[in-house]
């Protein structure tokens, strides 16, 4: 039995050690290998620009930010809310006294009447707006509003009446304070016009036409506007936001309801708004209402002399290169420039060693000087420049600083 079993052992085993050869030389006779992870491949450092040749750097580039759009708000009502209580309606009258008719001075006619004569006299009345600037009761207007009147008239948004009291005016910038006697007053918040840009809203509140408050819209078109003709210092924001008659004294409001100026004056061949108005600056307005308030009056630095811009021809005559400075053409007797040594004919190159490139300005520039403060000029008389020291006075009412020619 043992050898049959043999005989079949023998085969089945040679068989087996075959087959384990033949798997160790060949694997692949299993069927395909299981899938490993690709090895990653070795990294590459990246060039430097030190490693780089110059004609591939990569170039350095501004990479903006991305643009940071504020909406706008459909509505200002709230910026709106927040000043125009504040915004009142000015109502002034004034006796205007009628010239006799030539009959009337005749006795005989006279006789006919007795002392029903007719009157001579009949009330004008003007409107304008005017702003609650104080708790105190303090009203900021133009000085063409309540000018020569006898009464003024002051209407609150709420509907409350008053009498105004005059504390002050200052025709050379057109501006007036009134002051009002009512309890729980609004009150409007007053805006730093040195922040004031052209593109900003702007809203103009006031009384147009009698009508009752309106609000119109626009944008701060220009800053700092002269040679208008409209005042004697002109420091005017441009808007485009419709400024009619009765506007003037009213408000120009920022998006926020704080007050940029004062509304004066409209450029319009029509007499209606064509785009062109005209306020006093907030921080112009504030300085003359504290001197109205303070001083009684408004305090502006003086040289005493009548000047003329330099024109071309003018220049040349002087025998200076450039037309920059002013002509002095008078010289108020015992002005500040007077005792000085100033004449008329000399010409006003420097002011405190900043050149005059504009009459307006500088003059401007000399309001702001505190009276009795030393102030260093440079003229030119007769071809020669001279330096001249200058104690500068106190600005007169109009009718004393007459120059003398």
């Amino acid at each position: 039995m043992r050898r049959p079993l043999l005989a079949y052992a023998l085969p089945v085993l040679i068989g087996v050690l075959l087959a384990i050869v033949l798997l160790n030389t060949f694997p692949q006779l299993l069927g395909p290998p299981q899938s490993s992870p690709p090895e990653p491949p070795p990294a590459v450092e990246a060039p430097s620009e030190l490693n780089q040749p110059a004609s591939r750097a990569t170039p350095e580039v501004r990479q903006a930010e991305p643009l940071s759009r504020m909406q706008g708000p459909v509505s200002y009502s709230e910026a709106v809310e927040k000043a125009a209580p504040a915004v009142v309606n000015i109502y002034s009258s004034r006796v205007v006294a009628l010239e006799e008719h030539p009959m009337m001075s005749d006795p005989f006619f006279r006789q006919f009447f007795g002392d029903d004569v007719p009157s001579q006299q009949r009330f004008l009345s003007s409107l304008g707006s005017g702003v609650i600037v104080s708790e105190d009761g303090y009203v900021l207007t133009n000085h063409h509003v309540i000018d020569g009147a006898d009464e003024i008239q002051v209407a609150l948004r709420d509907g409350r009446e008053t009498l105004a009291q005059v504390i002050g005016t200052d025709p050379e910038s057109d501006l007036a304070v009134l002051r009002i006697d009512l309890e729980d007053l609004p009150v409007i918040t007053l805006y730093d016009t040195e922040d004031v840009a052209v593109g900003d809203i702007a809203m103009a509140i006031g009384n147009p036409f009698g009508v009752g408050q309106t609000v119109t819209m626009g944008i701060i078109s220009a800053t700092g506007r002269t040679h208008l003709g409209l005042s004697a210092y002109e420091d005017f924001i441009q808007t485009d936001a419709a400024i009619n008659p009765g506007n003037s004294g009213g408000a120009l409001i920022n998006a926020e309801g704080a007050l940029v100026g004062i509304n004066t004056a409209i450029f319009s061949r029509s007499g209606g708004s064509q785009g062109v108005g005209f306020a006093i600056p907030t921080r112009l307005a504030h300085s003359i209402l504290d001197d109205l308030v303070t001083q009684g009056r408004v305090i502006r630095g003086w040289l005493g002399i009548e000047a003329q811009e330099i024109t071309p021809e003018l220049a040349a005559s002087f025998g200076l290169q450039a037309p920059r400075g002013v002509v002095i053409s008078g010289v108020v007797r015992d002005g500040p420039a007077a005792r000085a040594g100033l004449r008329p004919g000399d010409v006003l190159l420097e002011v405190d060693g900043r050149p005059i490139l504009d009459a307006r300005v500088a003059m401007s520039d000399i309001a702001a000087i505190q009276p009795g403060a030393t102030l260093p000029l440079t003229v030119v008389r007769s071809g020669d420049k001279l330096s001249i020291e200058l104690e500068v006075g106190e600005r007169p009412p109009p009718q004393l600083r007459q120059p003398e020619r």
